[in-house]
């Protein structure tokens, strides 16, 4: 059997090398360890408040309206929006810097410098929702696109000289503002529990015909006098007007949309109750009879409005196709989709 002979002096290298190596098990390389080390990691935790409609004082309680299912065929709750798929967080620095974090709905772990910040939170998976303004929290704030209908012409109700951007709807859309939130480096992530407030509501709509619904194949509607934006820091909304475009189905009573709207302008806003009166919210309702002519009707809906500024429920009735209007024109005509025509969504410039 042969023996091999290990100098001495080479043993202590060998067992430095030995307790390099052995130094090193079990550890992650770390490639930004003086970068980790200078951040703070805070663990949001988001609910939401799933809301369709706040109510005001002096409107209606349709939360708590007793006949609601009977009247309007359909459970309260199943206007309530989901959670989101996604949530954004963005952060403003001391410095003046900002940066962006996309976490899971119900939240995660976020890193931001140790110091005093601002957080803007909201959801991140919208497809109507334009995001505006966003490297400043006090002027961040969601608009819509601008949508087109080559046959909407604009409200008889509605003043001539302020002719209003007709958009889509907007999406769901959540947001919540811490104004200071303190980040310091802790042995374990600081918890940020936020609560996520709606900032898009439902109204929803009902055309009630008293005669002539027989001959309608398609409808769709338009709600002018609508907040165009809504500022994320704040969920106040704008003060210039939009009109939403949007389409309906057709029910035994009429036509009926559940219409999202960021709600009306200047609100919330202390002065509201002097202001009320000033403004004008109407209804548009075109049809397409099955003899292809197309027909519209417009409602001056400001006192139901005004009593719902964040969704609620509008409702006009009377409306009245004739006999000869109906059947005139080639009865039997096939209506489809695709003789309706479709809207032109436009991007509105940043």
């Amino acid at each position: 059997m042969k023996r091999y002979a290990v100098k001495a002096e080479a043993v202590p290298l060998f067992a430095g090398v030995l307790a390099l190596f052995a130094s090193c098990e079990h550890k992650d390389l770390c490639f930004d360890h003086e970068e980790h080390a200078l951040k703070s990691e805070v663990l949001i935790k988001a609910v939401y408040e799933k809301e369709w409609e706040h109510t005001c004082d002096n409107g209606p309680d349709w939360k708590n309206y007793e006949d609601w299912e009977e009247d309007f065929g359909m459970e309260y709750d199943s206007l309530l929006p989901v959670n989101p798929d996604g949530l954004r967080v963005q952060v403003y620095n001391e410095d003046g810097t900002n940066n962006v974090l996309n976490i899971a709905p119900g939240g995660g772990i976020v890193q931001m410098r140790p110091g005093e910040h601002s957080l803007l939170l909201y959801n991140n998976d919208t497809e109507y929702i334009v995001f505006d303004d966003m490297n400043s929290y006090a002027e961040a704030r969601a608009t819509t696109r601008t949508r087109t209908r080559s046959t909407y012409m604009g409200n008889s109700y509605m003043e001539s000289d302020n002719e209003e951007n007709t958009v889509s709807e907007p999406d769901m859309l959540y947001g919540n503002y811490v104004d200071e939130y303190m980040a310091e480096r802790r042995a374990e992530p600081d918890v940020l529990s936020v609560t996520m407030h709606p900032l898009v509501f439902c109204y929803l709509v009902r055309y009630e015909f008293s005669h002539g619904l027989e001959y309608v194949a398609l409808a769709r509607g338009a709600l002018a006098g609508m907040a165009g934006a809504v500022y994320l820091n704040s969920g106040r909304t704008s003060g210039e007007s939009a009109t939403v475009l949007y389409d309906c189905t057709l029910e035994d009573f009429g036509a009926q949309a559940c219409v999202h709207s960021f709600g009306i302008p200047d609100y919330p806003n202390e002065l509201y109750s002097i202001r009320a009166g000033e403004r004008t919210y109407a209804l548009n309702l075109e049809v397409r009879l099955k003899n292809g002519k197309i027909k519209s009707f417009d409602f001056d809906v400001t006192d139901q409005v005004e009593v719902q500024p964040q969704g609620g429920v509008i409702v006009v009735s009377g409306i009245e196709i004739s006999d000869e209007e109906g059947e005139s024109g080639g009865s039997g005509f096939d209506v489809d989709i695709d003789d309706w025509g479709e809207y032109e969504d436009i991007e509105l410039p940043l």
